[in-house]
């Protein structure tokens, strides 16, 4: 069986799940209830106690904070710390996903993800009929953050594998690493990786208003020293303990023995994919990350997003082959639309379904137009370039209808038409065309692009109809 990881298809929950727990920082009972959601959907939160219940994108341009955690907002809604829950999502195989969560901060639980992968297995996952979208690494991507020290570099791979190097001048931790080769080890190897601080970073913490809810059983807490009587009566206190039950057992501030013994090496690696995952699409590589922390995790997941941006954009170029067969030539064209020369701007249909068509118009000097529109300066016409779609449009417009003939397509309206570079003798026009809604009434709406290359030229959104002669 596939592991939902693996898979080329997008998965949702197979039904409803609840968690609840306290927010390390705020020190609030919080409860969340992960939804299945359609495809496309992405992860989503929603603030189900204030007002109109404000939904938030997980998306790296929404994170506001990253403060011992990692912050989103939109608008005054926050939702904080929510990098456990995220990693347990993408290393589950889970794309679509509404979190409803009544208050500011995703439960800590017991400082790892391993509550959140549970919660998620329990109720196992459902297959949807959409294609996940997972963008490959062409090239080496490196990146430093010069404030925090931290660097990162993804290369190309098979599949997506990280790994962790960390370094605190600690000698307690001394100079720790993780690595994960897999998405299906994440449950044994990382998940259960809980989060960590340094015994002397607690006091700095609960002046900034954080760990309220931290707890010797949801932290690692690093202890270097012995600790004196006063620093331990203070932790009692901070963390409303019996004194007596606060001690030091292999460096650690806790009674439950460390879980492996590169736990904090682990934890962050658990960080990155979490805080990765807010680039919103999966991406295949391989990622070293020296020192990483989240203000540097989301720096780099910034860069990966505009790299991710550019290479959805390329995809979307339609391949045109001069020596592949048409669908239509042009006389097939005139066929179905009902333009002539000088006035029809289409040479070849190349694809053709009942959703989109890609079309093809040979620019050449001999064009009537160049003789002018700007004399010994030859540019087509950006209105020739929205006739030539348009009149692609028709073509898919056309398709199934009995003697299109008896059939002819005029303009409603256009919009978002932007012409991004000129168009001259020598190029080859390549126009992707795709319906955005079904047809209804012999209406249709399209979203209309033309390349040269890979290059946009010009784009919009065509409206049309279809009107018997």
């Amino acid at each position: 069986m596939i592991h939902p990881t693996n898979s080329n298809s997008q998965h949702t929950l197979a039904q409803s799940t609840e968690l609840s727990g306290v927010g390390l920082h705020t020190g609030a009972q919080v409860q969340i209830s992960l939804h299945p959601a359609v495809a496309d959907h992405g992860i989503r939160f929603r603030r189900t106690d204030l007002e109109d219940q404000p939904i938030i994108k997980a998306d790296v341009d929404k994170v506001v904070d990253t403060r011992r955690g990692t912050t989103i907002a939109q608008g005054s809604a926050r939702v904080s710390t929510i990098e456990h829950l995220l990693s347990a999502c993408v290393c589950c195989g889970l794309d679509n996903l509404l979190i409803e969560i009544d208050g500011p901060e995703v439960p800590i639980m017991d400082g790892s993800a391993l509550p959140f992968v549970e919660a998620i297995e329990q109720v196992g996952l459902a297959k949807q009929n959409a294609e996940r979208l997972v963008i490959p690494i062409a090239e080496p991507i490196q990146f430093k953050d010069e404030e925090k020290g931290a660097e990162f570099l993804i290369v190309p791979d098979e599949k997506y594998s990280i790994t962790t190097l960390i370094d605190f001048n600690s000698e307690l931790l001394g100079t720790q690493y993780a690595q994960l080769t897999d998405l299906t080890d994440f449950k044994a190897q990382i998940a259960p990786a809980r989060t960590f601080c340094f015994v002397h970073e607690l006091e700095a913490m609960h002046e900034m208003g954080l760990v309220k809810g931290g707890d010797l059983d949801n932290a690692l807490v690093l202890v270097e020293q012995e600790l004196e009587t006063a620093a331990i009566n203070k932790l009692a206190t901070l963390f409303d303990k019996n004194p007596n039950s606060i001690g030091t057992a292999d460096g650690y501030l806790n009674t439950s023995p460390v879980r492996f013994t590169d736990e904090p090496a682990r934890h962050k690696l658990l960080d990155v994919i979490g805080d990765l995952a807010l680039i919103g699409t999966r991406i295949q590589g391989k990622i070293i990350a020296t020192k990483p922390g989240h203000q540097s995790n989301v720096a780099f997941a910034k860069v990966l997003k505009k790299y991710v941006r550019q290479q959805k954009k390329l995809m979307d170029v339609p391949h045109y082959d001069p020596q592949a067969q048409p669908i239509y030539d042009v006389n097939e064209i005139a066929e179905r639309i009902p333009h002539r020369y000088p006035f029809l701007l289409v040479d070849k249909i190349m694809e053709l379904t009942d959703t989109h068509v890609v079309a093809v118009k040979n620019v050449t000097m001999n064009e009537p137009f160049f003789q002018g529109h700007f004399p010994g300066h030859p540019i087509m016409p950006g209105v020739l370039i929205l006739e030539a779609m348009a009149q692609s449009g028709g073509v898919l417009l056309m398709k199934g209808v009995e003697n299109p003939a008896e059939y002819v397509t005029y303009f409603l309206k256009m919009e978002s038409v932007k012409f991004r570079r000129p168009v001259t003798p020598g190029d080859t026009l390549v126009f992707k065309l795709e319906l955005t809604r079904p047809i209804r009434r012999g209406i249709c709406e399209m979203s209309c692009r033309a390349y040269v290359g890979n290059q946009l030229t010009t784009e919009g959104i065509l409206t049309a109809q279809m009107v018997k002669r």
